[in-house]
């Protein structure tokens, strides 16, 4: 229920041994959240874990809340988030910065957690779900710094975060997560080539819900980032200006997408375009093509 949306972002429960939670999206939709888990049967002091892909306010922003609603579970996130959950300050204050006052009706105000309670993972990382099940957490940059996909060793899903970019289920449409300031493709490429090793039975989007067919789905994934950074280059050859590249984006490849059926819900697909738009997309692409350029005239000097 992102901004009272519904069918914008997922949560998982894995209802096991040691119950776990991944995702908890944004502040305003924690007790929402808890109401549900607990409706599948899951009490405040069972949960074990919540684990976030990444710590960007549409996947994390409840983890605070969670944490105090749910006050025995260990909260698991890749080390160069941990900080920011523990100390939220900054990462407010840049959102804030992006957002204006828009932050407050999408995501409200992340909460600190204790950092007792938070446990960082590197390269890869394991979740106990009880009786020999697990999750395995594989670092997945590309989309952010800070971002990890985890696979649970029974059912052989992977949840992807927004390493695979944004599905769309009433279109089975699929468009990168390109936002500032992390992206880079070359990154995001190793990513999608992880998660074919991975070979997992299904891709569990938090943008939004479960696909099936998983390596057609992940070679549509590596064919609309390089397809969106080529359009952006192309743009910006052309005339070195962001609304121009916006513009081109919008007529080359976001007009290739199906239209909504009749029954979709408009409203949660606007705010869907906030994370995954034209702007959004293109600007971190922009962001990520200066910061080439930088480096190269850096090595020549």
């Amino acid at each position: 229920m992102l901004a009272g949306y519904p069918g914008v972002t997922s949560a998982y429960l894995i209802r096991t041994q040691r119950p776990c939670l991944i995702e908890v999206g944004a502040a305003g939709s924690a007790e929402l959240l808890r109401d549900a888990v607990q409706y599948l049967g899951v009490g405040a002091a069972d949960l074990a874990t919540i684990a976030v892909t990444h710590i960007h306010l549409d996947h994390a922003g409840g983890v605070g809340d969670m944490a105090r609603l749910f006050p025995t579970a260990e909260v698991v996130v890749h080390q160069r988030g941990a900080r920011h959950l523990a100390d939220p300050s900054r990462l407010m204050h840049s959102s804030r910065q992006v957002w204006g006052d828009r932050l407050d009706v999408l995501f409200g105000e992340l909460l600190p957690t204790e950092a007792s309670r938070i446990r960082a993972v590197d390269e890869i990382g394991q979740i106990d779900l009880g009786a020999g099940r697990k999750l395995t957490t594989h670092y997945s940059p590309g989309h952010a710094k800070h971002h990890v996909g985890l696979v649970d060793s029974v059912t052989g899903d992977l949840y992807v975060g927004d390493a695979a970019g944004v599905y769309n289920p009433h279109t089975s449409d699929l468009r990168p997560a390109t936002p500032p300031p992390d992206f880079d493709l070359d990154a995001g490429l190793d990513s999608l080539a992880l998660f074919r090793d991975i070979a997992p039975q299904r891709l569990m989007f938090s943008h939004f819900g479960a696909v099936h067919a998983v390596q057609s789905t992940l070679d549509r994934a590596e064919e609309e980032l390089r397809l969106w950074v080529e359009t952006v280059r192309s743009a910006r050859g052309t005339k070195p200006d962001l609304d121009h590249a916006v513009a081109m984006v919008r007529e080359q490849v976001m007009s290739r997408y199906k239209p909504l059926p009749a029954d979709a819900p408009v409203e949660s697909q606007q705010v869907m375009e906030l994370f995954s738009g034209a702007e959004s997309n293109t600007n971190g692409i922009w962001h990520w093509l200066d910061r080439l350029e930088a480096e190269q005239r850096g090595d020549r000097s």
